[in-house]
């Protein structure tokens, strides 16, 4: 018997409002069982935000609460010495078992240079005075 309820197709309008909705809100809160200490959390928060909220249960918020810590250790650690190199290690674990790598939340590789390409191709594009276009004042 399953326990979870049917998830939205997410090209559906159903989904596309849930979204809206779950954007408007602000990160997810760790556990009450759960420590993220405030140097950790802004990390917390990004990685929180890195899946759809409603993807989110207890065990996933508890590895992704020693992520942030682990990124927050990351941060006063040398870079070079044998902690950093065992933190990254771990966070790369941590982002894989949670699934907020990159492959997980933008897609495969070819995918991404695809979308870059066409980033930089918008960049250099000045187009033509008849067609306005959005510009960084």
């Amino acid at each position: 018997m399953k326990l979870t309820a049917k998830r939205k197709r997410s090209d559906s309008a159903a989904a596309a409002i849930a979204a809206t909705q779950a954007a408007a809100l602000p990160p997810l809160s760790p556990p009450a069982h759960v420590l993220v200490p405030d140097g950790a959390r802004p990390f917390w928060d990004a990685i929180v935000q890195a899946r759809p909220r409603d993807t989110w249960n207890p065990v996933d918020m508890a590895s992704a609460a020693n992520l942030a810590r682990v990124q927050f250790a990351l941060e006063a650690a040398p870079v070079g010495s044998d902690d950093h190199a065992k933190l990254t290690r771990l966070a790369l674990a941590l982002t894989r078992a949670i699934a907020v790598n990159t492959v997980a939340t933008v897609g495969r590789s070819a995918d991404i240079a695809k979308g870059a390409e066409l980033e930089r191709s918008a960049r250099q594009d000045d187009g033509d005075d008849l067609i306005p276009r959005l510009r960084a004042v």
